[in-house]
Formats: structure tokens, sequence, C-alpha cells
């Protein structure tokens, strides 16, 4: 896997709480620095596919650990 400058963990939360807390945090964050956000939200595949086109922030990795959901976003 890729290696990551911050970590997000919204476990728990639900739609669209990752997504708000990830823009949050990328707004935070350096251009070219790489966000993991790590979910439990079924949904949150599908959108953050769609933030990564929404936002031009590239998503590098999308998949699932350990029964989470994993992405890798960069900072655009």
């Amino acid at each position: 896997m890729t290696e990551y400058d911050r970590e997000l963990d919204a476990s728990g939360l639900n739609c669209p709480l990752p997504i708000l807390r990830a823009r949050k945090t990328l707004t935070d964050m350096e251009r070219g620095k790489v966000l993991k956000v790590i979910s439990t939200d079924q949904g949150s595949l599908k959108d953050f596919e769609a933030f990564s086109k929404q936002t031009n922030n590239p998503l590098l990795f999308s998949g699932e650990e350990g029964g989470k959901f994993v992405f890798l976003l960069k900072k655009s």
C-alpha cells in the first residue's frame, strides 16, 4: 500500500460524515500529501469515488482491510 501522511478513522460514522470529515482534513493538508481514511460505512466505496471525481483529489487506493474500508486520497 502507498505511504500516507495523515490518517482519519471514520469507523462507526454513517454517510455523509466520513466524506465531510475527509473534506475538512484535506483542507488542512498541503498539496501532494496523502490522506488515509478508514470507514465502516457500506456506502463509502461509491461515496469516495464520487468525492474524488468532484474534488479532483485522486483516489490512489480503495479497498477492504479487516472488515473496514480503506481509502487513500491525494490532496490536489
